[in-house]
């Protein structure tokens, strides 16, 4: 599988990450081992996880368990070497840690003893914020989003206190790099600009949502990601499973996050069918599995960008793997490109 450099750190990761959030929940550990081996048969070296996983539901007793998991992997088979390994800090409110903290040094590097442990490794290669203290307009927040109540002068104080920690913890050799998560345009451009005044390390990734059926990331943070060599790690490529089909209509497949979810966090609107069944439709005109039309269309894009993939299934692993040999024609990009004309935002 190719490899691309993510941001500037020189840590070479392949195109494609695998994800690995239902690894407790809907997935056993002998499952996820198996994806962890498949991947990597694959030519896949990167996988996402986070403090808080597993997810569907995510909970204060369940947490950890994903890292865990990996963690025995890493133990049974002595394969830490061949793994580039990201988790996420849990961001400010979130349940699946004791009172909800903010991200603090001491949060930080809290979570990052507390990982490492679980993980079986004396590093971590990519340390992620999950989302900022002071919110942000993803998770379907956009509708109501007021940026009105931040502080501006806390907020830069935390972030300079933050990558000093952070600068700490690379020179203990416990992180290699840093990401953020579910962030925005100005927030990253200050991480970068008080990095690059030596606060600490540098924002070499952001993971925030972003598929066919979402794309607030083209605007302004394309720019940013192209312009400062911040690569996207690119969430729920398949919004959910909306892009794979299973859900037309009311179908709802025995198992699959809508049974947990029944809007799939907010992603099911009226809107969103007709734009679902344009984007079916693309890959059937042209032969293509809507899945993998998906992800090769992420891997497209004109900005740094690696798509994170997730299944409860080794036959929906061994599908949106298969992403990685798909370059799609000019013909179905403007198809695409004219299908999201017609169905802008849908949720």
């Amino acid at each position: 599988m190719r490899r691309t450099i993510l941001g500037d750190s020189g840590i070479k990761v392949s195109a494609i990450c695998l994800g690995s959030m239902t690894w407790g929940t809907q997935n056993t550990q002998a499952e996820g081992h198996t994806q962890i081996d498949r991947a990597l048969d694959r030519g896949v070296n990167f996988i996402d996880t986070a403090e808080m996983y597993p997810v569907n539901p995510a909970s204060l007793e369940t947490a950890g368990g994903t890292e865990e998991i990996i963690g025995n992997w890493f133990a049974r088979t002595g394969r830490r070497g061949d793994v580039v390994l990201a988790t996420k800090v849990t961001g400010k409110g979130s349940a699946t840690v004791k009172d909800g903290p903010a991200i603090t040094p001491d949060r930080i590097r809290a979570a990052t003893e507390a990982s490492l442990r679980r993980l079986q490794s004396d590093y971590i290669d990519l340390c992620q914020f999950h989302w900022p203290n002071r919110g942000s307009y993803h998770f379907r927040q956009n509708w109501a989003y007021d940026p009105s109540g931040q502080d501006r002068a806390a907020t830069l104080d935390n972030m300079q206190a933050c990558l000093e920690t952070l600068a700490a913890l690379v020179t203990e050799g416990k992180i290699r790099a840093f990401g953020l998560s579910n962030e925005t345009a100005w927030g990253t451009a200050q991480w970068l600009r008080l990095a690059g005044q030596g606060a600490g390390p540098r924002a070499q990734s952001v993971q925030n949502e972003y598929s066919l059926l979402c794309r607030f990331y083209d605007l302004d943070m394309a720019e940013l990601g192209h312009n400062e060599q911040v690569t996207l790690l690119a969430y729920s490529p398949l919004a959910g499973g909306l892009l794979t089909g299973k859900y037309a209509g009311d179908v709802t497949p025995e198992g699959s996050r809508r049974s947990l979810h029944p809007t799939l966090h907010g992603r099911i609107t009226p809107r969103v069918w007709e734009a679902v069944s344009s984007y079916l439709g693309i890959a059937h005109d042209h032969g293509l599995d809507p899945v993998q039309m998906a992800i090769a269309w992420i891997m497209a894009r004109p900005f740094p960008v690696v798509p994170i993939i997730g299944a409860t299934s080794m036959d929906q692993l061994e599908t949106a793997l298969g992403a990685a040999d798909l370059t799609l024609s000019d013909e179905v990009q403007d198809a695409i490109e004219e299908a999201h004309k017609g169905h802008p935002m849908p949720y």
